[in-house]
Order: structure tokens, then sequence, then C-alpha cells
């Protein structure tokens, strides 16, 4: 589920605590509703480091969510991010790293390399505070680590997703510019929504 920002949101990020700032806002709206469940959310940077999304992936129980490179990548790809910061957070308050969060992360940044998105961070957080991978040297530890390296069936697997996720964003570059061409043509919405399969809400957008 894409999550809506604020102008003042689409920032462009400096350090961890830019990251924070954003996500405790989010995670404080989300928990009015889902309290004791764990949220995991993307967010997607540019070349130059400024806020292009923050995606939610994955809602789970009180200490885990399941997510795969699919789910972590299929919007960076689609907006083409070429960086990618992953934040969940712990309803029990507590910010300390887990050795599942290494080795999720471990996996996602190793997944990252080979489809040439960066995974630059990943940040725990609570309603109060937060940790970051980045800042304490876990980063730079994976990547010299050697585990997780993508091989065999999974290294063509993600490249197979990343072909198709490209064709699909090429897919819909186009329908939008055929739509844009009605638009100033001046047929409808409906009309325009039956020949490029584009929602209203997109038609409108263009």
């Amino acid at each position: 589920m894409n999550v809506r920002l604020t102008k003042e949101q689409k920032i462009k990020v400096l350090n961890s605590a830019d990251i924070y700032k954003i996500m405790q806002q989010i995670l404080l709206r989300e928990n009015k509703i889902r309290r004791n469940q764990e949220h995991f959310w993307v967010v997607g940077l540019n070349h130059n480091n400024k806020i292009l999304f923050v995606e939610l992936i994955g809602l789970g129980a009180s200490n885990r969510v399941n997510a795969d490179p699919p789910d972590v990548f299929r919007m960076a790809i689609y907006k083409l991010a070429s960086k990618l910061i992953l934040v969940h957070n712990h309803p029990s308050g507590s910010h300390e790293v887990t050795d599942a969060d290494i080795t999720f992360t471990d996996h996602m940044l190793k997944a990252g390399k080979l489809i040439k998105v960066e995974v630059l961070d990943h940040l725990v957080i609570t309603e109060t505070n937060y940790t970051s991978f980045a800042d304490q040297g876990v980063m730079d530890e994976l990547l010299k680590n050697g585990l997780f390296e993508i091989m065999g069936p999974e290294r063509q697997e993600l490249e197979a997703f990343k072909l198709e996720t490209e064709r699909k964003r090429a897919e819909k570059e186009k329908a939008k510019a055929i739509a844009k061409k009605m638009k100033k043509d001046g047929l409808d919405a409906d009309t325009i929504k039956k020949y490029t399969g584009l929602s209203k809400k997109e038609i409108g957008g263009i």
C-alpha cells in the first residue's frame, strides 16, 4: 500500500534521523488502528536521495513480518528508485536489532545488489526511538560477509521478476502517453479508460 506523503515529507534524505522523523509520524498514524502489529515499509529514493515513495508492504504479528524480494523491490523498479531504506517497527517498544532482522537485511542487501537497487539502511523504530543498521556499521559488515550471495534458481527468478516489472512499467507509461493525447483531443474519462485500461484516478492525474 502506497503511503501518502505531504509535500514537506518528500525531502532529500541526509541521515537516518531524517527518515525516522517521517516514519515516526507514519507509525503514530498507523498505530491508531493497528497498534499491536509489526509494520514493514520500504522507502524509495532517487539518485539524489530524494524520497520518491513510502510503501507499506507487510503487516504481521506482534513480532514478525514476512516479506520476499519481489515484495520489497517491486515499487522501486516500477518507480525507478535507485536506492531503498527498509523500515519496520517493534510493537514491544524495543528498538534493539534481532538476529532475524540482520538475516533478513542481508538477504535484501544481496538481492538489491543483483538487480542494481542499493539498500542503504534498515531502521527498527518505535514511537519514541529507533536504531539504524547503517549508523551501527551493520550494513558495511553485511556487504563484506560473503553470505546470501544470490545464486541459481533465486538469481533467475529475481532477474525474470525485474524484467517483468520493467515491462509492466513501460506498458503503463505508454498507456499514459496515449491517455494524455486522448484528453487533449477532448475525449471523456470513460472512453479513455476503455481504450487504455487506466483507472479514472490515473487519468485524472495526467
